[in-house]
């Protein structure tokens, strides 16, 4: 489960000016709730009846029932357990292994959905470990990562190597905040901040003009603090923003951290630069996926890449030195200005 980096700067209560009628006439409705092992939370304005809970947790079921990999009767679960080389997919489960195929080609194998075996071995899966796993432990897992073993035809999803296991907890988490801001926009809500784990999508201005204000985390390990520090406070009228990060969840050996972003190529946990990477893009899906890719780059091919993808990134990362420092697209802190 990735952590909470990203923290909804929420106005309790709307005050709304006496001159703005058409302000008046909408209703905030706040919804919270549990789902793909972390919280959800979702505030819409509204003219008209708000999407309630029960809806909501509908949609939501769907998408667990086709790829959470913590219920047995689950698409994912069959394909992962079960005597079985193929599987048929829903429209959810396929629209997410497509969107992973591009980003795996395009990142050059550093996304990649078969990686579930290695995170497990490092302790970052429902089993914990005591021990750290060998080289040998390492290299006998490895046969069985890479998104090169599988084949996507049409709604088939085929393994080319029996073994094979996938995961997208790296980026169903923002297909779910698409899939539920698609739906609210189906039911005519008029501004709406939709956030699953972190992970949001924005349709604003709120009814008296107002962006949404969110804040990007300042890493710290103190997890028990109430409230957090924030690097920096954006606004935006529109658009998804996530944020992967190795900060919060890691293993320690001795004095030294381990990352639970696993290098797929070579079995072991990156050791990079960068502490947290923040992405906005118009989709949380995209967000959400080429978020885990940016922690394991250097921050200066990180911004570049970025670049090349029409990107805005927020980067937190420590230099030679160890000190903690910030890089960014030019576009990132652009964000708060009127969006149309």
């Amino acid at each position: 489960m990735k952590g909470i980096y990203i923290h909804i700067l929420a106005v309790t209560v709307l005050f709304l000016k006496l001159s703005d009628i058409r302000a008046q006439e909408f209703k905030r409705n706040d919804i919270t709730g549990y789902t793909q092992g972390t919280t959800y939370s979702i505030i819409q304005y509204t003219t008209g009846k708000a999407v309630e809970q029960r809806e909501i947790d509908s949609v939501l079921k769907v998408i667990d029932l086709s790829m959470s990999i913590y219920i047995p009767n689950s698409t994912i679960s069959k394909f992962n357990e079960y005597a079985t080389d193929e599987i048929i997919l829903d429209e959810h489960f396929k629209k997410v292994v497509e969107t992973s195929f591009e980003i795996y080609k395009d990142s050059k194998g550093i996304f990649d959905l078969t990686v579930q075996p290695l995170v497990q071995m490092w302790g970052f899966g429902a089993k914990k470990i005591t021990v750290l796993p060998t080289k040998k432990q390492i290299d006998s897992v490895r046969q069985y990562v890479g998104m090169d073993k599988l084949k996507l035809e049409g709604n088939k999803l085929i393994k080319l190597k029996k073994g094979i296991k996938v995961d997208v907890n790296g980026i169903a988490q923002g297909y779910s905040v698409d899939v539920l801001a698609d739906y609210l926009e189906v039911k005519g809500v008029n501004a709406y901040l939709v956030e699953v784990g972190g992970e949001l999508r924005i349709k604003g201005p709120k009814p008296d003009g107002e962006p949404f204000k969110i804040g990007v985390e300042k890493p710290t390990e103190d997890i028990g603090m109430q409230q957090q520090d924030m690097q920096e406070i954006i606004a935006i009228n529109k658009g998804a923003v996530t944020t992967a990060g190795n900060y919060r969840k890691y293993q320690k050996s001795k004095d030294k951290k381990i990352s639970h972003h696993i290098d797929p190529k070579t079995g072991y946990p990156y050791q990079g630069q960068i502490i947290s990477a923040t992405v906005y893009t118009e989709k949380a899906l995209m967000a959400d996926g080429y978020d885990n890719v940016f922690m394991a780059m250097t921050p200066a091919k990180a911004i570049k890449y970025a670049n090349k993808r029409n990107m805005q990134l927020y980067l937190i990362y420590r230099d030679k030195h160890g000190k903690v420092l910030t890089k960014y697209t030019d576009g990132f802190l652009q964000l708060d200005k009127p969006q149309t």
